[in-house]
């Protein structure tokens, strides 16, 4: 079988401990053996790390040792998938830069805060992401991130939605849903998931289990393409000069 481990914490108000459930089901529908931690310890040991199909954070606004970021980065380099939603993957840790370029993304703003009705659409992709998936409506927080250039985007929001200071500035299709690449492994992220009952919404649901599913086969096609290990080193810490 397949293993994701979901690791979940850090502020309630993002319901960690609901939404990490509904990812729990999700991939265990579709045959993974799943463990689920709520302490960031989960992420000590860099061997079982390895051994992953899936890592999936559900951790908001939280500090976290250089040693647990460089665990998870080298799994991913090497092929573990990383997928994640809101404020769970992209405000994990606030305070580590290597964290956010792996994920590509880092919450900085929800203009209106929760409530904002706001459109999610789907640009033109070949990717079997959004295959078939329509544009719809949320009410939620409408996330406003800095965004890695390097990501392949799969469905944006338009802001400004509700004024202020950001409102004056030409109207920005922010990205909503992306995926990169970490070394050999799959990142997929999705801004939405500010509760557990945006999380279950049947778009969004769906949006996450092809996200989850697509970052955990990335560890099949790493054993094929091992002729780029080299390019990659075996970890990888930005900040190692300021350590």
């Amino acid at each position: 079988m397949r293993k994701a481990l979901i690791v979940w914490g850090g502020w309630d108000g993002h319901e960690p401990e609901q939404v990490a459930g509904v990812f729990a089901e999700l991939l265990r529908e579709e045959q993974f053996e799943v463990e689920v931690s709520n302490t960031l310890e989960a992420f000590a040991d860099a061997d079982k790390l390895l051994g992953l199909d899936l890592i999936v954070p559900v951790w908001t606004m939280g500090e976290i040792s250089q040693q647990f970021v460089d665990n998870v980065s080298t799994a991913v380099q090497n092929g573990t998938g990383l997928a994640g939603c809101h404020g769970g993957m992209c405000d994990s840790f606030r305070k580590n830069t290597d964290w956010q370029f792996m994920t590509g993304g880092q919450w900085v703003a929800h203009p209106g805060n929760d409530g904002v009705n706001y459109a999610i659409q789907f640009p033109q992709s070949s990717s079997p992401l959004v295959a078939g998936m329509e544009d719809f409506n949320v009410s939620s927080e409408q996330y406003y991130l800095h965004v890695d250039p390097a990501v392949e985007v799969l469905a944006t929001t338009r802001f400004p939605v509700v004024d202020g200071p950001h409102s004056l500035n030409k109207a920005v299709d922010m990205p909503v849903a992306w995926t990169k690449r970490w070394g050999l492994g799959r990142v997929y992220y999705n801004s939405l998931g500010h509760h557990a009952d945006i999380v279950e919404q049947p778009q969004v649901k769906e949006m996450m289990r092809r996200g989850l599913l697509w970052a955990a086969e990335g560890k099949q096609n790493a054993a094929l393409s091992q002729t780029d290990v080299a390019k990659i080193g075996n970890s990888y810490s930005g900040m190692a000069d300021s350590q």
